[in-house]
């Protein structure tokens, strides 16, 4: 094993000590038995394993009889969705019923319901082990105030790493879209508005806790011009770009019905095709369109998930993108498609569909490990700075119990035994150097508040008082 980076004399600011593994995700996919971390301010300082002397430390959390691996990272959500989940209406149609019969409801949506939702989704995913989240907030119903500095405010409280999607609509039922009049806006206002959240909330630099992209719904939300101008917009402010691509077989009719060509061509013909973009979903494309996003660059939220409930039955091809050079990651995707927030439970049904479509080999716990944190890290644009636990990276680290009942005789692969028993939660959620959960409970308190009002919101939502 490779010697520990030595520590500076003194007090390291946060030990992880006793794990039964360290799976570091590095280039080199190093595994350390009965391993220790040590952290200071919020970057990970040294490795060591069992017969290495781990330095003196303020603060220890214990992880023994622990898988201990970097922060899932969680590159696709709508988390104001939690309002709505398992809304009973919509659960059996199809993506494009789905959103039809949503929308309306969405409308409703407001600062305080967007505060809330982003509270309990952050919540939900820091004790299913993520530490970094980016939200897709694409409704924009008129007079709801700044849904996204609200949702800022919420990660700021929790301590969560965030970065948050300037999402848009402008095209309406009245223009051949999907959703109502009240809740799209025009081309200048949305460029507009990203351009304040950008110069309001974005940070640059490693350790950024809250960053900023810009993303158009769909093809079938906003207009080309739209999509133009704001990959104009994102060169110009030097941030990300994110939208849906290639979800759904009714996809593939609109764009060829609007626009003469399938929705892969059209994201280039609009200046999406590049290394700056990554995308939910893409279920659907052929082999030489995989070709071309592996050239350019352009990573893939996989949501698997949400694709068996309301997607059009096809499974991403994760492999094939991963050998072409695609950057991919994880997504829980909306929490009223899903219905739930846990990146670990997605990362259980990235395993198994991928062994579905490929057979027996067609995926490893290993490799989804890879893709949820490396691949996802990535998809952001913050690959070597976060999804690995390596000397200068991010102190953004998950201890994963493996004990009792559930774990019983799981004794010769810890990675393999994390996804394929369980199911499991985080004891130990730790996002720039500082627990977030800590032996399973959450540390920020009023949780018992925010649910409470939490309810009051998507009751009124849901028009049910």
């Amino acid at each position: 094993m490779t010697a520990p980076a030595p520590v500076a004399p003194g007090t390291v600011d946060l030990l992880v000590s006793g794990a039964r593994l360290v799976a570091t995700c590095d280039d080199g996919g190093r595994e350390i038995a009965g391993g220790w971390i040590a952290v200071t301010d919020g970057v990970i300082v040294a490795i060591g394993g069992s017969s290495d002397a781990p330095p003196i430390a303020r603060d220890v959390l214990d992880a023994a009889n622990c898988l201990v691996t970097p922060g899932l990272i969680n590159t696709h959500h709508h988390m104001y969705q939690n309002l709505t989940r398992s809304f009973a209406p919509v659960v059996n149609g199809t993506l494009f019923q789905w959103l039809s019969g949503l929308y309306p409801i969405w409308a409703g949506l407001d600062a305080e319901s967007s505060y809330l939702s982003s509270w309990v989704a952050m919540a939900e995913l820091a004790l299913g082990g993520c530490t970094t989240s980016m939200d897709h907030q694409y409704v924009a119903p008129r007079g709801a105030g700044d849904l996204w500095t609200a949702q800022v405010q919420a990660a700021q409280e929790l301590g969560f790493r965030f970065h948050l999607t300037r999402g848009s609509m402008s095209l309406s039922i009245k223009d051949g879209g999907l959703p109502p009049d009240s809740v799209v806006q025009d081309d200048d206002e949305i460029l507009a508005d990203s351009t304040r959240l950008v110069q309001l909330h974005h940070q640059r630099g490693p350790g950024a806790m809250i960053q900023v992209a810009l993303a158009p719904c769909s093809p079938f939300s906003v207009s080309a011009d739209l999509m133009r101008r704001t990959a104009e917009l994102a060169e110009s402010l030097d941030v990300r770009l994110h939208t849906h691509l290639a979800e759904d077989p009714d996809e593939d009719t609109y764009c060829l019905e609007r626009y003469g060509r399938r929705p892969i061509d059209q994201f280039e013909e609009v200046g999406w095709l590049t290394d700056r973009s990554w995308v939910a979903h893409c279920i659907y494309p052929n082999e030489s369109e995989i070709a071309r996003l592996g050239a350019a660059g352009v990573g893939v939220a996989h949501c698997p998930s949400s694709n068996m409930l309301i997607g059009g039955g096809g499974i991403a091809p994760v492999r094939d993108y991963r050998a072409a050079g695609v950057p991919v990651g994880l997504g829980c995707d909306g929490s009223a498609s899903t219905d739930s927030g846990s990146l670990w439970m997605e990362s259980r049904q990235a395993l198994l569909l991928g062994r579905l479509r490929l057979g027996p080999g067609g995926m490893t716990a290993r490799e989804v490990l890879d893709i949820g944190t490396r691949g996802s890290a990535a998809c952001l644009g913050r690959a070597g700075e976060l999804g690995q636990i390596a000397v200068g990276a991010a102190a953004d680290i998950v201890c994963w119990p493996q004990e009792g009942v559930q774990f019983a005789g799981a004794l010769s692969d810890p990675i393999e035994a994390w996804l394929r028993c369980g199911p499991t939660s985080a004891r130990h959620t730790v996002i720039a150097g500082k627990p977030v959960v800590r032996n399973g409970v959450l540390i920020a308190p009023g949780t018992e508040d925010i649910l409470r009002r939490h309810t009051q919101a998507a009751m009124r939502l849901q028009g049910l008082g």
